[in-house]
């Protein structure tokens, strides 16, 4: 399978389903379910929400010509905004074309908070929770059987005090291949009235921590200048520009949040079409960003040795298995296009695709700008919908204007 696919853009809709479908070996019915208009049902849909009233339909695309650590995949993803599909598949082109993105990804581990209050003493309470922790990481393994049976579950419990003289506990579990919140949230709780029996107090919240940062996902890429030469600027101009735009949003934060935003629209619309915590995603992110006091950039360019040198590194909490992704049919759909084997490989493609959505962003930045390109998209459906509402007035004929209602008597004067 390659996903090097010249010309996709061009094809029919049709025939890129079926293109795609043949690349990736898809069975009949996920061919079926392609095609299909009405994904998601109605019924399905009240299950997984409450006062559920109908469906929100998004475009479904396909990015092309990712290569990541050597292996070809498919990309699938939801968006509403254009340019971005195209964006991704040119980036991605580009890397191609200098040897592929380098991906990896952490263990899926996942970090539950339990807060301890009311507490006499604060330090004596962490020495006697440090002291119990080995023994409370074993209860705790213990009430998750089959997660440990797999190799998963608690890893460790550590406690911080914090300055108003209440305890932070930290709950570590390694989740698998599921995103995990519900996991370390049942895990959380049930672990409560054990830590309290260790600290005293009283336990106030028990929840998991977005900011996944025993879970991080990074990747590389190398991109000779000369591939990133345009009609007006030389390779080697226009990869100093993307240096220097990386430098502007290291020290200035309206200019992070943009860089951020452009990153995150591939692994958001990775996230959307996989069946993902998009917002837990999101949260993380930007919580890792400005984890250190200022607000960064989560993916960096260098420019040096004729070349530009990217890498990002990326809290990601995602999975492939779950109660969110077994209800949307769209979901596994889209697991079984990307064809990757669990959590972690998922993990690794998005943050390969949140790097060159960064490049492609970067380098139309450096260059002519975002706007011809992004605009250009948008004209195109503007200029369909002009098409399509004059058609419709061509077989529906207005009807003739109502009559005026009669004018009010004049006020006498």
């Amino acid at each position: 399978m390659t996903s090097r696919l010249p010309g996709f853009y061009r094809l029919p809709m049709q025939e890129r389903r079926n293109l795609i479908a043949e690349s990736v070996g898809l069975s009949t019915s996920d061919r079926s379910a392609l095609a299909n208009e009405n994904p998601l049902g109605t019924a399905q849909a009240d299950l997984m929400i409450e006062n559920a009233v109908g469906i929100f339909s998004l475009p479904y695309g396909v990015a092309v010509n990712f290569l990541v650590n050597g292996r070809d995949y498919l990309v699938p993803m939801v968006t509403e905004e254009p340019s971005i599909v195209a964006a991704a598949s040119y980036a991605a082109r580009l890397i191609r074309d200098s040897g592929g993105i380098e991906a990896e990804a952490d263990p899926s581990l996942m970090t539950g908070q339990i807060h301890v209050i009311d507490l006499p003493d604060a330090e004596t309470a962490a020495a006697r929770l440090e002291q119990a922790a080995p023994r409370l990481v074993q209860e705790a393994r213990a009430l998750q059987p089959r997660m440990t049976a797999r190799g998963c579950g608690a890893r460790a419990i550590t406690a911080t005090v914090l300055p108003d003289g209440t305890l932070l506990v930290h709950l570590e579990a390694d989740v698998g291949d599921a995103m995990g919140a519900n996991a370390v949230n049942t895990l959380v709780e049930a672990m409560a009235p054990h830590v309290v029996d260790v600290t005293g107090g009283t336990a106030n919240i028990r929840i998991v921590s977005n900011l996944a940062d025993r879970r991080l996902a990074r990747a590389g890429a190398t991109v000779p200048q000369h591939l990133l030469r345009t009609r007006e600027r030389t390779g080697d101009d226009v990869a100093h520009r993307i240096a220097r735009a990386c430098d502007l949003a290291a020290q200035s934060p309206h200019r992070a949040a943009t860089h951020n935003k452009g990153i995150m629209n591939g692994i958001d619309s990775i996230a959307l079409a996989t069946g993902q915590d998009w917002r837990a995603i999101e949260a993380g992110a930007h919580a890792y960003a400005a984890q250190d006091g200022s607000y960064q950039p989560l993916a960096t360019w260098r420019h040096t040795d004729d070349c530009l040198h990217g890498r990002i590194e990326i809290p990601l909490a995602v999975g492939t298995v779950g109660a969110r992704i077994s209800s949307n049919p769209r979901a596994g759909l889209s697991l079984r296009l990307l064809g990757v084997s669990g959590a972690r490989e998922l993990a690794a493609v998005m943050a390969a695709v949140g790097l060159a959505q960064n490049l492609a962003a970067l380098r139309a930045l450096a260059d002519e700008g975002i706007q011809r390109g992004h605009m250009a998209l948008h004209q195109r459906t503007d200029d369909h919908q002009r098409t399509d509402d004059h058609q419709r007035t061509d077989d529906h004929p207005p009807t003739a204007p109502a009559p005026a209602p009669p004018r009010p008597p004049r006020a006498p004067s």
